[in-house]
């Protein structure tokens, strides 16, 4: 700080004595150089003031500026790589990177970076304090919960939890993925099914996936009808209304007690909700027995708290069970992140949307967890994949797991038995009052009763007034829901305000005598054992909690171990100071649904940080809702087609898509009804070809698809011109945003041509990735679009249109909306900028370094790449037998992730490498690359056995290395400590050897039975 105060004196300095200069070497008049003489005073005391003006606001900056933080090379470091990639600066590599058709020069329209992270800290505070902490009875799916603290300390705000990807590589992700494993056991315990999925991201969007599933289950060709009883909850029914238009599924919606579904042959099957929204239970058998009597499937919501005492769907019958695990220890974050479930029989599991999680060996005969039948998935089958779910929930999942770990199954049967007598309590207090209940018995959590003669509008008001939260039912009833955090003077407080508001009055009801013994009806009562496993019933103490937290902790590789250089994910750094914020409890404990009066700090902030990433994408609208980056390709893709519906071309429905696309994209596009058409573009879209396609289907061209910079990993210099073809056939572009890191100020969707875009940001904007969930994929549009963003039917948004919703919630994930607010606010304009411009110094280090030794594929003309590259292993597989998956597994013996592997080339490993790694971890990741390459030489040349070498082992684990015995043609050392730096820094050991991927498909495992 204080050379630069130094230097901008003495460049001052230099300015004066330049500037006196001059003037004496002027010829000038007598009385011109006299009047000179005052003019050249007052410029030098102004120029003298302002310099220490300058310097004064230098010295008072705040000295915890989190830009200097955030980027990994030093200022030398960033001389050195230059002088290494052959530039002079690192303008000169930007300006060789992008093309200057599309280089931004208008600057971000965000904070000027220089507030400090206290300072953004204190701002995020002043707003998000006017937000009203009220006593929530709301319900409808969204509920108070205690997040045990040690849970909340040792795995919610762990980095070596959050910072995790998604655990494709098994053998260093043993530790979450037997979490994920209790989760998945959790969920079948409760719900009777035989397997469940390792989340979904919330309960109306796995509803819509249940329907979907169930289409492919049976003959959909004729059975194109889908029931969904009205006491769903709303949000739920409005989102089903969304998917089932473009999946060519005719929704109906009715009274399932009064329903003939004998008679509805055309029918595939039906949603019901359990308890339903007011609170009632229903035994669904015979429904059941009608469907399957058709040929159709039943699915229930079931809420997983009532699934502690009640009975599970399994037993009614039930062939798929769906749901929300958020008050299994999961704030409501005004809406989320939270984990949702679904279940479902085993016949059913090569159909399953979302991620599964099984058990199978390792190389030495352990067993060993893995995601099991990847080839379901979207990035495998593309179009024709279960689901375009790529990120989901896991680190919410892993809490609801951690919760039922924590409060064993007597404590979970405690909090169930204590919900319902908090309900039964106000009931009773109700029914004494003079209010009729909808039901004296059949009902856990939820109580609807009538409130004449007031007006349940009118009564809901005034209570919100006095912070106290219920839900309009319709003209005569209000409903009020209890959880976990409500205790016995919650309820009084809330039966007098009732009374005071005018509801009840006369004679005592049926209610009054209701026993509050915390029992459900016999009908209803789960007579099964539940939750018998270990897991569920060892840990008593809070040490021992945090020790097997900790103990699994210690088997995955997160960033904070090492880089992981991940392409086209964008692991950088998410600092402390951007999560602070989402455990306040202004935060944390808001209910999307209470009314606005009291959720003015988020909406403020929800807002600002859209006109944050409207300036970044250059576009006019924005909409936070969509929950990942999937839920966010889909989400511009309706929006496209509204549109084009508004101006009476709803039949365009063609969507062109590159072969080098995320496999999230033709998913996305097929739940939209949308004709895919593929492109090659393996060495850049040809023009040409390209023009050619979009005029052949000129009459239906919807959409481009088209990620940017392109994800071989360059900046296409035709982008606006392809642009312009798409638009002069009459269809939009949609960017993918997934490698929008290297675009952040130095050029935008909206300069190429875009029309709209989602973001990811939990990549870009510094999320964490939870180690593969939660997300959060808004989308950014132009102005035409706009009308037609997502909006939702309980609370609109200030963004909404007339799209329906994408997601249960109206924003979304807000709960972590603050982390991208926080990054864009600490970091400043050029903070931001200079996150992209970072990236791509990194990733063109890199590569010049690695480029002597692995053949890197395709970049630019001159010679650049964007923010990541690509290495192509296709002759080392011909000269080696080495393949793309032993280099990766090897890289952990070296203690680093792989990148990612052989995708969008086949035998390939992209490298992204990020702004927030510095050069000394850079250099450690391509020392370990250079090395693998020699250690590939000697099975070349013969040295090491073709398949006895420390590539074809890898990884090694510490139980192999340290036993008795050692057969291998190369040493212990060779094996485990490749590196001096594994000494130094400490060695990460994989507690797994290579996993049995076929093993574990062929025999499947997922769930615990002990």
């Amino acid at each position: 700080m204080l050379s630069k105060m130094a230097a901008m004196e003495a460049c001052s300095a230099r300015v004066l004595a330049s500037r006196l200069a001059a003037t004496a070497g002027r010829r000038v008049a007598p009385l011109a150089a006299a009047a000179a003489l005052p003019r050249l005073a007052r410029t030098t005391r102004a120029s003298s003031t302002s310099a220490q003006d300058a310097n004064l606001k230098e010295l008072l900056m705040a000295t915890d500026l989190f830009a200097s933080r955030h980027l990994g090379p030093s200022p030398a470091d960033v001389q050195e790589m230059c002088k290494v990639m052959g530039v002079k600066d690192l303008d000169e590599l930007i300006q060789q990177t992008i093309p200057a058709s599309v280089r931004r020069e208008a600057t971000l329209n965000l904070p000027d970076g220089t507030i400090g992270e206290a300072g953004a800290l204190a701002m995020a505070r002043a707003i998000l304090s006017k937000n009203v902490i009220a006593k929530s009875f709301i319900g409808q799916g969204y509920h108070g919960s205690i997040v045990p603290g040690v849970v909340l300390r040792n795995l919610t705000e762990n980095p070596g939890w959050y910072t995790a990807y998604t655990p494709y590589q098994a053998e260093i992700s043993q530790g979450r993925l037997e979490s994920l494993m209790n989760f998945q056991t959790l969920v079948t315990e409760l719900t009777g099914m035989e397997v469940a999925n390792a989340s979904l991201l919330d309960e109306g969007s796995a509803a819509a996936e249940a329907m979907a599933m169930i289409a492919r289950t049976v003959n959909s060709k004729t059975k194109k009808q889908f029931f969904v009883s009205e006491k769903v909850h709303k949000q739920t029914i409005d989102l089903m209304q969304v998917r089932a238009k473009y999946f060519g599924m005719e929704l109906i919606i009715g009274d399932h007690k009064s329903t003939d579904f004998k008679s509805m042959d055309k029918l595939c099957g039906a949603l019901v909700q359990y308890p339903d929204t007011t609170g009632v239970m229903y035994d669904y058998s015979a429904l059941a027995d009608a469907l399957h009597g058709n040929g159709a499937h039943l699915v229930v919501c079931a809420d997983p708290l009532a699934l502690v005492a009640a009975k599970p769907p399994s037993e009614m019958g039930a062939d798929v069970a769906v749901g929300s695990m958020q008050r299994f220890g999961v704030p409501m974050w005004f809406g989320g992140p939270s984990a949702a479930y679904l279940a479902t029989s085993k016949k059913q599991v090569r159909r399953m949307p979302g991620r599964i999680i099984g058990e199978s060996l390792d190389r030495l005969g352990n067993p060993a967890y893995r995601l099991t039948l990847q080839t379901r998935e979207q990035h495998i089958r593309l179009d024709k994949a279960t689901s375009n779910v790529c990120t989901a929930q896991v680190l919410l999942a892993n809490m609801a797991a951690m919760y039922a770990v924590y409060h064993r199954t007597d404590g979970l049967q405690h909090i169930a038995r204590k919900v319902h007598s908090l309900a039964q309590l106000f009931a009773r207090e109700v029914g004494k009052a003079g209010c009729a209940v909808m039901t004296t018995d059949n009902f856990f959590d939820t109580v609807t009763f009538d409130v004449s003669p007031a007006s349940p509008q009118q009564l809901v008001e005034k209570l919100q007034s006095q912070g106290l939260n219920l839900r309009v039912i319709d003209g005569k009833h209000v409903a009020a829901n209890f959880d976990e955090t409500h205790l016995h003077e919650d309820v009084m407080s809330l039966v007098a305000a009732i009374k005071a508001a005018g509801a009840g009055g006369g004679a005592a009801t049926a209610a009054a005598s209701i026993e509050v013994n915390g029992k459900l009806p016999a009908a209803f009562v789960r007579t099964k054992p539940c939750l018998q496993q270990k897991i569920f019933n060892s840990i008593h103490s809070e040490t021992e909690m945090m020790r097997y937290i900790h103990s699994l902790q210690l088997k995955d590789l997160g960033l904070d171990k090492s880089m992981i250089s991940l392409g086209s994910c964008t692991m950088k750094l998410n600092s402390v100071s951007s999560l602070t914020p989402v455990s306040w409890p202004e935060v944390c404990n808001v209910h999307p649904f209470a009314p606005a009066s009291q959720t003015v700090g988020y909406r403020e902030l929800l807002e600002s940080l859209e006109k944050y990433l409207i300036s970044v994408t250059g576009f006019d609208a924005c909409s936070l809702q969509p929950t990942s980056g999937a839920a966010g390709e889909y989400a511009g893709l309706l929006v496209i087609r509204k549109y084009l519906e508004s101006i009476g071309q709803g039949d365009r429905n063609i969507c062109i898509i590159p072969r080098s696309a995320h496999g999230t994209n033709p998913a996305s596009a097929a739940m939209c009804d949308m004709d895919i058409k593929w492109i090659e573009d393996s060495n850049g879209m040809d023009l040409g070809e390209f023009k050619a396609l979009c005029e052949q289907y000129k009459d239906r061209l919807a959409a481009l698809m088209v990620t940017y910079p392109s994800t071989r990993a360059f900046f296409e210099d035709n982008i606006q011109a392809i642009c312009q073809i798409v638009h002069d056939n009459g269809g939009q572009v949609y960017m993918d945003g997934a490698n929008m890191n290297a675009q952040l100020g130095l050029t935008s969707p909206g300069m190429i041509g875009a029309d709209v875009c989602h973001l990811n940001l939990h990549k870009t904007f510094s999320i964490p990735h939870g180690g593969g969930g939660p997300g959060l994929g808004p989308i950014c549009v132009r102005k035409h679009l706009a009308p037609h963003l997502p909006n939702h039917g309980v609370v609109s948004p200030s963004s909404g249109g007339d799209l329906g919703p994408v997601s249960a919630a109206p924003w979304g994930q807000a709960g972590i909306a603050v982390i991208p607010w926080m990054f864009c606010t600490m970091l400043g304009t050029k903070g931001v900028t200079d996150s992209a411009r970072y990236a791509i110094l990194n990733a063109n280090y890199m590569k010049a370094r690695l480029e002597k030794h692995f053949t890197v594929c395709a970049t630019n003309a001159h010679g650049r790449c964007s923010h990541e590259f690509i290495m192509d292993f296709s002759d080392i597989r011909k000269t080696s037998g080495v393949v793309e998956e032993d280099i990766a597994k090897r890289l952990q013996d070296y203690g680093f992730h792989a990148p990612t592997m052989s995708w969008p080339v086949p035998h390939s490993l992209m490298v992204e490498p990020t702004e927030s790694e510095d050069k000394a971890e850079l250099d450690r990741f391509c020392d370990a690359m250079i090395s693998i390459r020699e250690e590939i030489r000697k099975i070349e040349d013969g040295t090491w056995p073709a398949e006895d070498n420390p590539l074809k082992n890898a990884p090694h684990t510490q139980a192999e290395v340290c036993g008795t015995e050692w057969t291998h043609p190369y040493s212990r050392e060779e094996a485990a400590f490749p590196a001096p730096w594994l000494l130094k820094r400490g060695k990460f050991w994989p507690s797994v050897a290579r996993v049995d991927n076929s093993l574990g498909d062929r025999k499947l495992k997922v769930r615990f039975e002990e």
